[in-house]
């Protein structure tokens, strides 16, 4: 895309449109002294471990994810010996929640490293869009009060009412309303 100015012979010049750099493209850029290219370089490269280990992190726990629904689905309506009964069935639905939810999780981090280090402009949904460092942790910190809510949820529906469940709601709750207020430190700043 381009933007339309005042100039030139017909009155209208066409000025190129500036794109978002990454934090690598800045750092290797050919505009910066040499040292600065060679670290960003450098930087570049380090970045790429985690972020093909958390990518290879997702994978690992989206696999991990469809072999235990298929042990799920396997004691619930095949096995002969060990049936789940309904506790156990929807503790073990919440737990499969969790771990996918944890696999997206590791996922987002992955794509969001990848944009601010190597391409701002990747073609994703708005909802995986990061620009920024705080876009990244609030995304981060969004999903994360997701699972520990899953997390405490599965602990209910086993839990025999004592007071550890009490105990557990508690530090649930209590984390979730830190996340929250460092949520809402991130989002004042923009």
């Amino acid at each position: 895309m381009s933007t339309i100015e005042a100039g030139g012979a017909t009155g209208l010049s066409e000025v190129p449109e500036r794109r978002a750099k990454s934090i690598g493209a800045a750092l290797a850029g050919h505009r910066a002294p040499w040292p600065i290219r060679i670290i960003g370089r450098l930087f570049s490269a380090v970045i790429v471990v985690p972020v093909v280990a958390t990518m290879v992190t997702s994978l690992a726990l989206m696999v991990y994810g469809a072999l235990e629904t298929w042990h799920f689905l396997d004691g619930l309506f095949f096995s002969q010996k060990g049936r789940l009964d309904h506790d156990e069935a929807l503790l073990q639905a919440i737990e499969l929640v969790d771990l996918f939810l944890l696999a997206t999780v590791v996922q987002v981090m992955s794509l969001g490293l990848y944009q601010l280090y190597f391409d701002q402009n990747m073609d994703v949904p708005n909802w995986l869009r990061i620009r920024t460092l705080d876009d990244l942790k609030s995304k981060l910190v969004g999903v994360a009060v997701t699972v520990l809510a899953v997390y405490f949820l599965g602990r209910t529906v086993t839990s025999d009412g004592g007071i550890e469940i009490l105990y557990l709601g508690g530090a649930v709750a209590a984390v979730i309303a830190a996340l929250t207020y460092f949520l809402s430190k991130i989002d004042s700043h923009h």
